[in-house]
C-alpha cells in the first residue's frame, strides 16, 4: 500500500535533522516517501542547508501557520492520497507490550497496517494514544469519537473544505479535525496501544503565548460543538477539552 509522509515544520530544522527524519529513516521509511513543507522560502534555504539530501525526498514551500499549512498539505496531494503527517520532533514510536513500552522497528509496517484497517473499517481517518503511559494504554483499537492528536496521524485524502479546521481552533487544530472527521464519516481509528515520544512545546513551531491561544481555541470548540467538546482545565489552568464519548449529533 503505497502512502506518503508529510512533515510540517516551521522554524526547526535542527530538530527536525535530529529527531524525525533520523526516526523515519530507522523504521524503514524510504526517503522518497518523505516530503518536508516549510513556510517560505527563507525557511526552505535553511532546511536545505540543514537537512541531509539522503533522508527526505522534497522541500514544499506550503503556508506559515499550522492550520494553513495542514489544509496546503491536503491540497498538494490528489485525492486518493494516503498520507502520514509527523511533526518534526518525533524521536520514536513505542508500543504497548504487556505492561511495558517498547519501541516501534518498523514504521513502514505500522503505517500500512494502519491504512489497511481504516480501508476495512471504511473510515479516513487513523491516530494513536496522545499520551506515553504504559498505564492508560490498551492493546485496543476503537472507533467511536476519540481525540487523534496532530502529532502523528494519517488519513486518506479528500478536498473537502468540510473537514479543514477553523483558524479559531489553532491550538487545538487537531481536536477540530477529529470532531470533523467523526462527523462526516460517523467514526475515527485510534491505536490505542501506540504512542510517542516528542518534546511539546518546543521552541519554534507552535509553543508561544500557548495559554491565551488555547483559551480562544477553547471557547471556540465549545461553542461550535456543545454536544461533543467539552471544557476542561489543568491543574495549572491550561485551558482544555474534553471530547464526549456519545454526542448526541
Amino acid at each position: 500500500m503505497n502512502y506518503i509522509v508529510a512533515i510540517p515544520s516551521y522554524n526547526r530544522p535542527d530538530e527536525i535533522t535530529k529527531k524525525t527524519l533520523p526516526t523515519l529513516k530507522a523504521g524503514k521509511i524510504n526517503k522518497d516517501k518523505i516530503y518536508v513543507f516549510v513556510a517560505n522560502k527563507e525557511e526552505e534555504k535553511k532546511y536545505r542547508e540543514k537537512m541531509d539530501k539522503s533522508t527526505y525526498n522534497k522541500i514544499v514551500v506550503g503556508k506559515k501557520g499550522i492550520v494553513q499549512q495542514r489544509k496546503f498539505i491536503s491540497q498538494y496531494f490528489p485525492v486518493g492520497t494516503h498520507i502520514v503527517s509527523m511533526d518534526d520532533d518525533v524521536s520514536s514510536l513505542v508500543k504497548l507490550s504487556g505492561d511495558k513500552l517498547t519501541k516501534v522497528s518498523n514504521l513502514d509496517s505500522l503505517f500500512k497496517q494502519a491504512f489497511k484497517l481504516l480501508k476495512n473499517k471504511g473510515l479516513y481517518l487513523w491516530g494513536v494514544y496522545p499520551v506515553k503511559n504504559a498505564k492508560f494504554m490498551k492493546n485496543k483499537i476503537t472507533t467511536n469519537l476519540k481525540f487523534i492528536i496532530g502529532v502523528i496521524h494519517g488519513y486518506i485524502n479528500r478536498h473537502d473544505n468540510k473537514l479543514y479546521p477553523n483558524l479559531k481552533s489553532t491550538s487545538k487544530e487537531d481536536i477540530e479535525q477529529s470532531i470533523l472527521f467523526y462527523l462526516k464519516d460517523k467514526g475515527v481509528l485510534r491505536l490505542n496501544n501506540i504512542s510517542f515520544t516528542t518534546n511539546f512545546n518546543a521552541p519554534g513551531g507552535l509553543g508561544t503565548d500557548r495559554f491565551q491561544m488555547n483559551k480562544k481555541a477553547q471557547e471556540y470548540l465549545v461553542k461550535k460543538y456543545p454536544n461533543i467538546a467539552k471544557p476542561k482545565f489543568r491543574k495549572d489552568g491550561t485551558p482544555e477539552i474534553t471530547l464526549s464519548q456519545n454526542p448526541n449529533i
